[in-house]
C-alpha cells in the first residue's frame, strides 16, 4: 500500500505533482481554460513546523463541479456561473457530512469515495481552496484563510487514511503485509502536523482491535507488533484492550527483551502522569504485571529496586508527585488480589475473631450452656459478675478490620474515681444468673476487665498458592522500599494510615511480619506528620498502633515495637494527658509488663500516669507502684516522683493491693519479680489468665497468705503446681483452671482444699470418676463447670 501522499518527516509536508494523479482525470488544463477557469497548479506545500488541531467540524464554503460532458455543461460549470454554498461540515468516522443536508451536501461524501485531497491556489479567483476528487466531479472547499485551509486539508487527509487503515487491517491476509501497514500507520501518526490526543490513540486502537480479533498469533508476531507500535507508546497511554495484550505478554514471556526495552518507558509514563487508576484499571493491571515480570528476571528484586529508584530519581526529592500514589495503588491492588479467594468465600463480613483461631472471648469459646450447680447459693451467686455484662464485645471497624476488645463498659468509672469495692469472681468461664448481673450492675468490675489484654491471637493458617506468595512477597517488598525514601515516607504513612488492607491479610502471619518493617520506619521517623499516622484516622477506628501493640492482631513480639511507638508518640504528642488516658484504658497491661521487664519508656509512662492522676483506683495504683519498684530504673524514678507527691508514699503504707492482674504474655520470672518488689499481704484476688506462667510459679503463689480467688485460665499451669497449691493455699475459695493442661493426677490433690466453693475445670482432662470424688470430698463446693470434659 502506497502512502507517499502522507506527510514527510519532521512535520514538513511537500505536495508534488508527480506524487498525485490529475485533479480531474477527464478534464485537461486546456479544457479548464476553455471553461473560463484560470489555470490551476498544485501548491508546493510546506508546513515549516506549523502544527494544527484536528478538526471535527467547522464552517466552510462548498462548491461542486461535475465533469463536463457536453458544450452546454461546460458553459454551466464555467467560473462565472459557479455557485458557492455555506455549510457546517462534520468530519465523522466514515464520511464528510453537512449539518444542513441540502444543495451540494444533500448526501454525505464517504471517505472511500474521495480519490484525492489537494491544495489549490487560484490566480484570478478566490483563494484558500481545497479540491476533493470524487467520481464524476470535484468538490471545492474554500476557507477563510490559509491556516484554516491547511487545517482542513490535514484533517481530511487524516480521516481518510485512518478510515482506509481500519478497513485494510480489519481483514488481514498475510502478517508480513500487516506489519508493513502498521509501520506505515505509525509513521503517519508520528510525522503528522496535527496535534491531538486522538492522533496517536487512533492507530493504537486499530492495532488493539486487530490483536483482540486475532488470538492465534505466535509469540514472535506479538513481539513484532509491539516493537512497531513502540514509538507511539512513548507519549501515550495504551488503550484498555492493548493493556490486556501487554499483560498477557508479561505473564507468558517475562524474560523477553520487549518487556525491558519497550514496556519500561510506557510504565514510567503511566506512573508519572496517571491521575486515576479507577478510570482505567487495566493500566494499573499492566503496571502490576510489568513489575512481576521484572521480578522474574535473574536478579529478581534487585531489578525492581533499580526500577523504583529510577522512578524516584537521583535527588533527595522525587520531581514527580504522582509516582508514589500510583505505586501504592498498584501495591494495594496486587496484595488484595492475593487474598481475593478468601475474601470472596467469606459470608457476612466476619470479624477477625472469626478468622483467627484461639482468640474468642470467654462466652464465645464454648456454646453458652447452663452450669451444673451442686447446691444453689444466692450469696455466692450474687458475688459473681455476669460474664456477658462484664466482658462486652466491641467491634472496632478500621477499613474492613474488625478487632475485638474485651472491655468492661465501666472501665472509665473504674479508672476515674470508682471507690466502691465488691468481691468479684475471677472464674471468667462461669455464667451467672440474670439476677447476678443486675445485682452487680453498679459494682466495680474486677481488675481483669481493665488490665487483661486479649491473648496473642494465633492467626489462621492461610495457604496461598505459589504464585500468590510470589506476588505478595514482591509487593510487600516494594512497600518496604518506598518507606526507605525520606521524602516519600510522609505521604506513604498518610496513604497507609486508614489500614487499606483486607482483614484476611491482617490475619496472615507472613504479611504482618513483613509489613512490620514499614511500621518500624514510621515509628523511627522523628517527623510528627509521619509517626502520627500510626494512630487511628478517627475515634472508633483502630490504627497501626493498636494492631502492632501486645494483644493486637499483628503483634508478633513482646512489645518492642509497641514501646518504640509509644516513645516517639509521647515525645511529640501535644495531648499528653489524652494519650495517657487512652493507654490506661486500653494498653495498661502491656505497659506494666514492659515496665516490669525494665523498659525505660514504659517506666516513664507509669510514672506519668501516677503524677497526672490518670488512675484513681487504689488497687491499680498499688500494682503500678509494685511494678515500678521491681526494677532499678523504676525504683529510682518512683522515688523522684514520691519526692514531688508525698501522698503516694501514704498510699503505699496502707498495704498492698487486694486485687492484681498480671498482663498477658507475662512469665514466671515476671510474676516473681513483681511479687518480690512490694508487700502483697492483702492480696485476695489474683488473675494470671492468658499469661505464660507454668507450674513453677506455684512457689510464688504460696507466699500470698490472703489469696482467696485465683484465675489460671488458659495458662500452662499443670499438675505439679496444683499439688503445691493444695498443700499451702487451703483457704482458697475460687479457682479457675479452664483450658489448662491439668489431669486427674493434679485435680485429685484439690480434695484437701476444703474451702473451695467455686471450681472451673472446663476443657480439662477431668474424668468422671475424679469429678465424683471431688464432689464427695469438697463439701463447700457450690458451683462447678465441667463442660467439655469426660465428666460432662
Amino acid at each position: 500500500m502506497d502512502f507517499n501522499s502522507s506527510n514527510s518527516g519532521g512535520g514538513d509536508h511537500t505536495q508534488g505533482s508527480e506524487d498525485k494523479s490529475c485533479l480531474l482525470p477527464e478534464t485537461s488544463a486546456s479544457d479548464l481554460n476553455k471553461l473560463g477557469a484560470a489555470p490551476c497548479r498544485r501548491a508546493n506545500y510546506c508546513t515549516n513546523g506549523m502544527r494544527y488541531k484536528l478538526l471535527q467540524e467547522g464552517d466552510i464554503q462548498v462548491c461542486v463541479i461535475r465533469h463536463p460532458r457536453t458544450f452546454l455543461s461546460k458553459i454551466l460549470t464555467s467560473k462565472f456561473l459557479r455557485r458557492w454554498e455555506p455549510h457546517h461540515l462534520t468530519l465523522a468516522h466514515n464520511s464528510l457530512a453537512s449539518a444542513t443536508p441540502a444543495g451540494y451536501m444533500e448526501n454525505a461524501i464517504s471517505y472511500s469515495a474521495i480519490e484525492d485531497v489537494q491544495l489549490l491556489s487560484w490566480e484570478n479567483a478566490p483563494k484558500y481552496c481545497l479540491q476533493l476528487t470524487i467520481p464524476g466531479g470535484t468538490v471545492l472547499l474554500q476557507a477563510a484563510n490559509s491556516y484554516l485551509r491547511d487545517q482542513w486539508f490535514h484533517s481530511l487527509q487524516w480521516k481518510k487514511k485512518i478510515y482506509k487503515y481500519k478497513k485494510v487491517l480489519s481483514n488481514p491476509s498475510r502478517w508480513e503485509v500487516v506489519l508493513k501497514e502498521i509501520r506505515t500507520l505509525v509513521d503517519m501518526a508520528l510525522f503528522s502536523p496535527l496535534q491531538d490526543d486522538s492522533i496517536h490513540q487512533a492507530p493504537l486502537e486499530i492495532v488493539s482491535k486487530l490483536l483482540s480479533e486475532n488470538l492465534k498469533l505466535t509469540t514472535q508476531e506479538h513481539e513484532n507488533i509491539i516493537v512497531e507500535i513502540a514509538p507511539l507508546l512513548e507519549n501515550n497511554h495504551p488503550p484498555p484492550d492493548l493493556c490486556e495484550f501487554f499483560c498477557k505478554h508479561c505473564r507468558e514471556r517475562p524474560r523477553s527483551m520487549v518487556v525491558i526495552e519497550v514496556f519500561t518507558p510506557v510504565v514510567q509514563r503511566i506512573l508519572k502522569h496517571n491521575m486515576d487508576f479507577g478510570k482505567c484499571p487495566r493500566l494499573r493491571l499492566f503496571t502490576q504485571e510489568y513489575i512481576l515480570a521484572l521480578n522474574e528476571l535473574n536478579a529478581g528484586m534487585e531489578v525492581v529496586k533499580k526500577f523504583i529508584h529510577s522512578m524516584h530519581g537521583p535527588t533527595g526529592q522525587c520531581p514527580h508527585p504522582r509516582v508514589l500514589p500510583n505505586l501504592v495503588a498498584v501495591c494495594l491492588a496486587a496484595i488484595y488480589s492475593c487474598y481475593e479467594e478468601f475474601i470472596n468465600s467469606r459470608d457476612n463480613s466476619p470479624s477477625l475473631k472469626e478468622i483467627r483461631n484461639g482468640c474468642q472471648q470467654q462466652c464465645d469459646r464454648k456454646p453458652n450452656m447452663p452450669l451444673r450447680h451442686l447446691h444453689s447459693s444466692p450469696d455466692l451467686v450474687s458475688q459473681e459478675v455476669n460474664s456477658d455484662a462484664r466482658m462486652k464485645t466491641i467491634i472496632v471497624n478500621s477499613t474492613e478490620i474488625h478487632v475485638e476488645l474485651g472491655r468492661s463498659n465501666m472501665v472509665n468509672q473504674k479508672l476515674k474515681g470508682s471507690t466502691s469495692s465488691s468481691t468479684t469472681s475471677t472464674s471468667t468461664c462461669t455464667n451467672s444468673s440474670s439476677s447476678s448481673s443486675s445485682s452487680n450492675s453498679d459494682s466495680e468490675p474486677s481488675l481483669i476487665d481493665c488490665l487483661l489484654v486479649s491473648p496473642t491471637c494465633s492467626t489462621m493458617v492461610i495457604e496461598l498458592s505459589s504464585q500468590a506468595e510470589r506476588v505478595l512477597g514482591c509487593y510487600v517488598e516494594i512497600l518496604k522500599m518506598l518507606s526507605d525514601y525520606d521524602d516519600w515516607r510522609p505521604a506513604l504513612a498518610s496513604l497507609l494510615q486508614p489500614i487499606p488492607f483486607p482483614k484476611e491479610a491482617l490475619a496472615h502471619v507472613k504479611f504482618t511480619k513483613e509489613l512490620k518493617y514499614v511500621i518500624q520506619r514510621f515509628a523511627e521517623d522523628p517527623r510528627q506528620e509521619v509517626h502520627s499516622c500510626l494512630l487511628s484516622v478517627r475515634a472508633g477506628k483502630d490504627g497501626w498502633f493498636q494492631l502492632y501493640s501486645p494483644g493486637g492482631v499483628a503483634c508478633d513480639d513482646d512489645g518492642e515495637l509497641f514501646a518504640s511507638m509509644v516513645h516517639i508518640l509521647m515525645g511529640s504528642c501535644y495531648k499528653t494527658k489524652k494519650f495517657l488516658l487512652s493507654l490506661a484504658e486500653n494498653k495498661l497491661g502491656p505497659c506494666m509488663l514492659l515496665a516490669l521487664r525494665g523498659n525505660q519508656t514504659m517506666v516513664e509512662i507509669l510514672c506519668l500516669m501516677l503524677e497526672y492522676n490518670i488512675i484513681d483506683n487504689n488497687d491499680t495504683q498499688l500494682q503500678i507502684i509494685s511494678t515500678l519498684e521491681s526494677t532499678d530504673v523504676g525504683k529510682k524514678m518512683y522515688e523522684q516522683l514520691c519526692d514531688r507527691q508525698r501522698e503516694l508514699k501514704e498510699l503505699q503504707r496502707k498495704g498492698g493491693p487486694t486485687r492484681l492482674t498480671l498482663p498477658s504474655k507475662s512469665t514466671d520470672a515476671d510474676l516473681a519479680r513483681l511479687l518480690s518488689s512490694g508487700s502483697f499481704g492483702n492480696l485476695e484476688n489474683l488473675s494470671l489468665a492468658f499469661t505464660n506462667v507454668t507450674s513453677a510459679c506455684a512457689e510464688q503463689l504460696i507466699k500470698l497468705p490472703s489469696l482467696k480467688q485465683l484465675n489460671l485460665w488458659s495458662t500452662q499451669f499443670g499438675d505439679a503446681g496444683l499439688r503445691v497449691l493444695s498443700e499451702h493455699l487451703t483457704s482458697l475459695q475460687v479457682l479457675n483452671l479452664c483450658e489448662t493442661p491439668v489431669t486427674d493426677a493434679g485435680l485429685l490433690a484439690l480434695s484437701s482444699m476444703r474451702s473451695l466453693c467455686s471450681l472451673n475445670m472446663n476443657s480439662t482432662k477431668l474424668s468422671a470418676d475424679t469429678y465424683e470424688d471431688l464432689k464427695a470430698k469438697l463439701p463447700n463446693l457450690k458451683e462447678v463447670d465441667v463442660r467439655y470434659t469426660e465428666a460432662w
